[in-house]
């Protein structure tokens, strides 16, 4: 298996409301810096950070499954379905954009949340109503063992039955010292970024460990089924993940580099 690991220098970056929000973006768009800029149906990866109270107005969206991840603090989601809602910690606000919608939002200082767009075929999702969902963070399952808790935001036991896009995504706290073991089945791809913790090594069969850091992002990428175990050192450890294809059988949307 490869393993790819890209600090933040390596990631895209932008501003909003007057630098008031910031984000780090492991996939962005054209100009922005990041050295990847889509793995299979992933499209698009910001970790954003309000530092003030602010927001962005209606904006346009078509075609794509967005979902936001709140990871602190409270964030008002509005759209043109008539939909007002607030995103907390936990929580998981999924948009399936469709024949469009616009939506905005307001963040108070200290909100953090990842925001994620995954690409179905697009000439058919062009033709499906838009949609707005709210997932509470008591409705994912959590599962503990031997100093690992993993969160299931896409797989098994999720309450996120709809998503057109193939993805599973976890949200994954090692204590130091314990292990992650995750599955990758052939051809998929397993993309990581740690948001907590001084960092931890990556390990799969047959290969020597590879350290990454706070804020890195990892991408693990094989032709054959294989174990990956994800482990904490002197820090508890939180990273989150999303495997995908690397390739589908749907043309996709073809983004300037």
């Amino acid at each position: 298996m490869n393993i790819q690991i890209l600090g933040p220098e390596h990631q895209a970056r932008e501003e909003f409301d007057g630098g008031k929000i910031k984000a780090q973006k492991p996939l962005g768009f054209s100009g922005q810096g990041a050295v990847t800029v889509r793995l299979g149906p992933l499209f698009y990866w910001a970790w954003g950070q309000a530092e003030a109270a602010g927001g962005l107005g209606f904006h346009p969206h078509q075609g794509f499954e967005i979902m936001s991840y709140g990871i602190a603090g409270k964030g008002l989601h509005r759209d043109t379905l008539g939909t007002e809602s607030i995103l907390e910690k936990g929580d998981i606000q999924l948009m399936q954009a469709g024949s469009g919608l616009q939506h905005a939002e307001s963040v108070d200082a200290g909100f953090e949340s990842f925001q994620i767009w995954l690409e179905p075929y697009l000439n058919e999702a062009v033709k499906r109503a838009p949609t707005y969902t709210l997932f509470k963070h008591e409705q994912f399952p959590q599962t503990h063992r031997d100093g690992v808790n993993v969160k299931t935001i896409l797989g098994e036991g999720s309450p996120i039955l709809n998503l057109v896009t193939d993805a599973r995504m976890f949200d994954v706290e090692v204590e130091p010292g314990a292990a992650y073991v995750h599955r990758l089945l052939p051809n998929r791809t397993l993309a990581g970024l740690a948001i907590r913790g001084d960092g931890g090594s990556l390990r799969t069969s047959g290969q020597e460990p590879v350290a990454f850091k706070n804020k890195d992002f990892a991408i693990i990428q094989g032709e054959h089924e294989g174990e990956i175990r994800i482990r904490a050192e002197a820090e508890r450890l939180r990273i989150f993940l999303i495997e995908i294809p690397s390739e589908v059988e749907y043309p996709l949307y073809k983004k300037a580099r």
